[in-house]
């Protein structure tokens, strides 16, 4: 992808960057009183929802055309650049007209290629920041696909945001933040700004400075934070919004670290560690390829019974026993909960490869 210089449109070398406001445009009150608190704290980019996709009818799902005017004031009124969320071309074309600085495209939006074609060929010729948040399910491929249609399209003011992934799983997360997606995506992209959305992964207003720093000791760009003036009173997303005093007190108590050190004594330390790691890496590659190995021979012994791959009882067991034993070395349940997930669909394949590729079931 061709991906221009993050200066161009961050306009900032200070880590982090804040986009910041409320997650809708309520009242041009509201966004007065955000906006000038913000400006105060230095915070120069806001954000608010025009348009609010919402799960269910009969729920407030924005003002629309009305707050991208209040918006526009508020940008004369203030220093101040804005975002806002796109969900169609016809979405482009009010933002556009209404001035708006950045526009992203929501996790809703980023899962439908059709619709995200759309909205890129609506951008041809438009240079502006565009950023795509994650779609709501972890697929790395689908978030890496939205990204480029944008880009395809004549768009290289690009950053990704990372808002979280929804899950069945029972989770003190709104959306499981699922860390390494967003990684591999930098680790494909170093230059493409990444954007942590802790409003969206927490749901819970208390947990934002803590995933905030999350996102900071992992060498994220940027935060995309909800700000409401009286979040117990927001007409969205109240539980997940923070007031403005809060996010002051959140950006003074961040702790950012250097994404690399010249110290030559942390570098032999750090050497060191990571060739313990390495060996260790080693012989953790040698227990998963003979576990493998095990799931082969279990896949044979199926086939020859014929019995069905999948046993649920088994599955409930292992999911049962296998956090436990984690807990007890000190591993988040939620790792290992992942970490097995990930082995048993890769023994579920090595199962159906046997079963579909070697000999006939044993009468």
């Amino acid at each position: 992808m061709n991906i221009a210089d993050s200066l161009s449109w961050i306009k900032t070398k200070k880590r982090p960057f804040i986009i910041a406001g409320p997650c809708s445009a309520e009242s041009p009150e509201q966004l007065q009183a955000v906006a000038r608190q913000l400006v105060e704290m230095g915070v120069h980019i806001m954000r608010a929802g025009v348009w609010k996709p919402r799960t269910r009818p009969d729920t407030f799902e924005g003002k629309g055309h009305e707050a991208l005017q209040w918006l526009k004031k508020i940008k004369n009124e203030f220093d101040i650049r804005l975002a806002c969320e796109v969900a169609s071309p016809f979405h482009v074309e009010q933002a556009l007209e209404a001035d708006m600085d950045i526009l992203w495209l929501g996790a809703r939006t980023t899962v439908n290629p059709f619709l995200v074609q759309e909205i890129a060929e609506s951008l041809r010729g438009v240079d502006m920041p565009i950023l795509v948040k994650n779609p709501i399910n972890p697929d790395l491929a689908l978030w890496i696909g939205a990204l480029e249609r944008i880009n395809r399209a004549g768009i290289s003011k690009l950053g990704a945001v990372h808002r979280g992934f929804s899950s069945y799983q029972k989770s003190q997360f709104r959306n499981l933040p699922t860390w390494w997606l967003p990684l591999e995506l930098k680790t494909k992209y170093p230059d493409l700004p990444l954007i942590c959305d802790p409003s969206h992964i927490s749901g819970n207003r208390s947990m934002v400075p803590e995933v905030s720093q999350k996102a900071m000791d992992l060498g994220y760009d940027g935060l995309m934070i909800e700000v409401h003036p009286d979040p117990k009173n927001a007409l969205s997303d109240a539980d997940q919004q923070i007031n403005p005093d809060t996010l002051l007190q959140l950006i003074t108590n961040l702790k950012i670290t250097d994404k690399q050190s010249s110290d030559v004594l942390f570098i032999n330390q750090l050497e060191q560690f990571r060739e313990k790691i390495d060996h260790l890496d080693q012989e953790l590659i040698e227990v998963i390829s003979a576990r493998m190995k095990l799931a082969e021979n279990i896949g044979l012994y199926k086939k020859d019974n014929n019995v069905t791959i999948f046993q649920l009882e088994r599955w409930n067991e292992i999911m049962k026993t296998r956090p436990e034993w984690g807990m007890m070395r000190s591993l988040s349940e939620e790792f290992i909960k992942d970490l097995y997930t990930r082995i048993h669909d890769e023994s579920i394949r090595i199962q159906t490869d046997i079963r579909n590729t070697i000999g006939e079931i044993k009468k």
